[in-house]
């Protein structure tokens, strides 16, 4: 079975690179001290849901595997803001080192990631929970927006 590339990794590259990119091409420094230590509230905002999202995820006995049929459909905690809060995570934590960084350059990654979910992960995610849980996950999705 090969090895499918998933979300996380795809964040990692995205994180390496923005941070790679902004040293050896520092191109238009758009955010500087002290505004750019507000990027810590980003990573700390992502890092929190994603946390939070995963410990739901073990709690309820489902799949964090995009890929994988949901075995529970998760609507508590931050399920009530975001249908997707981990990549709303990821993408807070990658908008976050654009602000540290401040180069323009750098915020294409969040851009990036959230145009890669949008295109690969999300629909594939939303036809699995609509085929697992039917009307109730058609509700919960009148209900909570995809991103925020």
């Amino acid at each position: 079975m090969a090895k499918k590339i998933m979300p996380t990794n795809y964040f990692m590259m995205l994180l390496v690179l923005s941070i790679v990119v902004h040293f050896v091409l520092p191109v238009f420094q758009i955010i500087r001290p002290p505004f750019s230590y507000s990027g810590v509230l980003f990573i700390v905002f992502g890092a929190i849901i994603n946390v939070w999202t995963d410990n739901l995820f073990k709690k309820v006995h489902t799949t964090v595997k995009p890929h994988r049929m949901p075995t529970t459909l998760t609507t508590s905690g931050p399920f009530r803001i975001s249908r997707h809060p981990m990549y709303l995570g990821m993408t807070s934590i990658l908008l976050g080192v654009s602000f540290l960084c401040g180069s323009f350059i750098t915020f294409l990654s969040p851009i990036f990631y959230m145009v890669i979910m949008e295109a690969v992960f999300i629909p594939m995610e939303e036809k699995n929970l609509a085929s697992q849980f039917g009307d109730e996950y058609v509700d919960y999705r009148k209900r909570v927006r995809r991103w925020v």
